[in-house]
């Protein structure tokens, strides 16, 4: 009995903070990105594939992560392109890329993030990888060079990729003290690490306004997993695309 008094106000406190994250009112955050044009006479970018994410500090405490039947993230190939071209996942998820080109892929990514790749798969299979890190990993295609795509690994539950008008949304946000942090495509990372910054969310305050992104940089050709120029493959090959 001694020992269960000493142990008691600490589950009552634990008990108090988790009734308090789950009794929280919710909060849809939303922002609009804009990307500024490039030098005088160019336009705007779209401003698509803008992400956001938040990260607690102060005190906030995340919800715990919550058992999901929703099916696993997917990175499909099509088309010869990947399908999204960015995708954001929870540190930890395990990210199918899925083959529905009538030909072969290789699927790796060598440079940021995650490094891994999958090998030569054929038409109707599937491959996946474990994102164990935050970080962003750029993912390409060793026989494809057009094919490219971005996954985020983040280690909030708090993130949102924007659509064709910019537009982004974070449902289900806990009221609290949080780090915004931005990433778009072709903006160096210095100027990304600048426009991290503190936020407060509450019901009073749930948009972050207007989020005006620098100037992208078009992004250079890549080589491919061997660090050499891609070159067609031959007729006959199993990476050959027949009609």
């Amino acid at each position: 009995m001694p020992r269960l008094w000493r142990v008691l106000p600490r589950l009552i406190l634990a008990m108090l903070i988790c009734c308090g994250v789950a009794g929280a009112q919710e909060v849809t955050v939303t922002a609009r990105a804009t990307v500024a044009a490039a030098g005088k006479k160019g336009k705007a970018r779209d401003a698509r594939n803008a992400v956001i994410w938040l990260t607690p500090t102060e005190g906030t405490v995340l919800p715990p992560a919550a058992s999901s039947s929703a099916p696993r993230p997917r990175l499909t190939q099509k088309n010869k392109s990947f399908q999204p071209h960015v995708l954001v996942v929870r540190v930890g998820s395990l990210v199918e890329f899925p083959n529905r080109d009538p030909f072969f892929h290789n699927v790796f990514s060598l440079f940021e993030g995650k490094r891994f790749d999958l090998g030569l798969y054929e038409a109707g299979s599937t491959r996946e990888v474990q994102f164990d890190k935050p970080g962003v990993s750029y993912i390409f295609c060793n026989i494809h060079a057009e094919m490219s795509a971005v996954v985020i690994a983040v280690n909030t539950p708090y993130y949102a990729v924007s659509d064709s008008r910019g537009e982004l949304v974070i449902p289900k946000v806990i009221p609290g003290h949080y780090a915004l942090h931005v990433w778009y495509d072709g903006i160096q990372q210095d100027a990304l690490n600048a426009m991290t910054r503190t936020i407060t969310v509450s019901e009073g305050a749930s948009t972050l306004g207007l989020l005006r992104l620098p100037a992208s940089s078009p992004v250079p050709p890549h080589k491919n997993m061997y660090g050499k120029d891609y070159t067609p493959p031959a007729p006959g090959s199993p990476t050959y695309e027949h009609p």
